[in-house]
């Protein structure tokens, strides 16, 4: 997996957590490929592949701490608040943020290490962009 992968396999797994996909956050996915200078030049014809492995990782009964060392072993450390960013938007784009994407996002946080303070500024951004009136 690509640097690239592992950054759109967090955002699927996401979305994915508490089992119903919706609408907006595959747009969010599909957006944050196709416009953040991260996945300039990535294939978005991956998403298919990487959401199958995604899928097929969770199916089992090991599958979080594989999906989670497949992302740690192929993620440089310094783009790991990237994916967590991407997280925590991915998990807003749809105004309300379910009990099983607040545990992913939790493990996201312990699996990849992230400072809490760093956290609350980016869950704060996310929130931020994410407003209704």
């Amino acid at each position: 997996m690509t640097p690239q992968d592992c950054l759109a396999a967090v955002m699927i797994a996401v979305s994915a957590s508490d089992e119903n996909m919706r609408t907006s956050e595959l747009v969010k996915i599909t957006n944050s490929v196709n416009h953040l200078p991260i996945f300039a030049g990535y294939d978005s014809d991956r998403l298919n592949t990487i959401s199958n492995t995604v899928f097929d990782l969770f199916e089992q009964e090991d599958g979080l701490d594989a999906f989670f060392g497949l992302i740690r072993n192929n993620l440089p450390e310094r783009l790991f608040e990237t994916a967590y960013a991407l997280a925590c938007d991915v998990a807003a784009a749809d105004g309300m943020i379910a009990a099983p994407e607040l545990r992913m996002l939790e493990e996201i946080r312990y699996e990849l290490s992230i400072d809490r303070l760093h956290a609350a500024a980016i869950e704060r951004g996310a929130r931020a962009r994410h407003m209704t009136i």
